[in-house]
């Protein structure tokens, strides 16, 4: 259950060598939580997020997750709840892919959308399911800004985003009432490894920013939560913009 400053004392990171996952950790074992549950592809990430964590006081388990394999998310993520309540999970996995590249080799667009949709939906299903007969908890879902009209850029991946950002509207919904809280996160272009070497959007943010963010739509139980915060007005204005006009945009 969460303590009297409303932090989670569990949380269950899927993606959990994501540098968001890992920032939000890192802010939220500072504060209370004490069990960290790090789900990912095994390997040297996985460890030092899993290391860096056990070195702030927190008592971290590591699994091995695949956002590819959903036939094993009942094994690998829904026992997860049955060795004890989790106050907070959180879906933090995603790939960007390489649009130009994707576009030419349908496969690779195909894994782009499984593993930001499709696995997603899965596991997200997963742990609704399981907080929903704990009756308690909260599940974060990192969508982004690209998801709220596609762009030329990355359409791919945007259409990944929007699916993704439907589905988890859509799954809060559907828990309403039943003690679960569903929060979806809209951030903009973030600085981390997954976009080095692309050209930098405006109001570009880091890690640590949207887990601040997360941490304050915790508290509020915020539906939604845009990084930054004016990403929400920009949005709103280019959705109203002409297709024709849109088109000839540098975004």
């Amino acid at each position: 259950m969460k303590d009297a400053f409303g932090t989670p004392q569990s949380l269950l990171v899927l993606g959990g060598s994501s540098e968001i996952a890992l920032a939000t950790a890192r802010r939220l074992v500072a504060r209370r939580t004490r069990t960290v549950h790090l789900a990912g592809r095994p390997g040297p990430a996985l460890e030092s997020a899993a290391a860096e964590l056990r070195d702030m006081g927190a008592e971290v388990h590591t699994h091995a997750f695949d956002a590819l394999d959903p036939d094993r998310h009942e094994e690998a993520v829904g026992k997860l709840f049955t060795e004890g309540d989790i106050d907070l999970a959180l879906l933090a996995f995603g790939i960007l892919g390489d649009q130009e590249r994707d576009e030419g080799d349908p496969l690779a667009a195909v894994r782009v959308a499984q593993t930001n949709y499709t696995g997603a939906v899965s596991a997200g299903l997963v742990c609704a399911a399981a907080l929903k007969r704990q009756g308690h908890g909260s599940l974060v879902v990192l969508s982004s800004v690209a998801g709220e009209r596609a762009r030329r850029a990355n359409f791919i991946y945007g259409s990944s985003k929007a699916g993704l950002d439907a589905f988890a509207q859509g799954l809060g919904d559907a828990l309403h009432g039943s003690g679960v809280h569903v929060m979806v996160v809209r951030p903009g272009f973030v600085r981390s490894r997954m976009t080095a070497g692309l050209r930098e959007a405006p109001l570009a943010t880091t890690p640590e920013a949207v887990a601040e963010a997360i941490e304050g739509g915790l508290r509020r139980r915020a539906d939604v939560v845009w990084v930054p915060g004016a990403l929400r007005w920009v949005m709103s204005g280019l959705r109203h913009v002409p297709r024709p006009v849109f088109r000839r945009l540098p975004l």
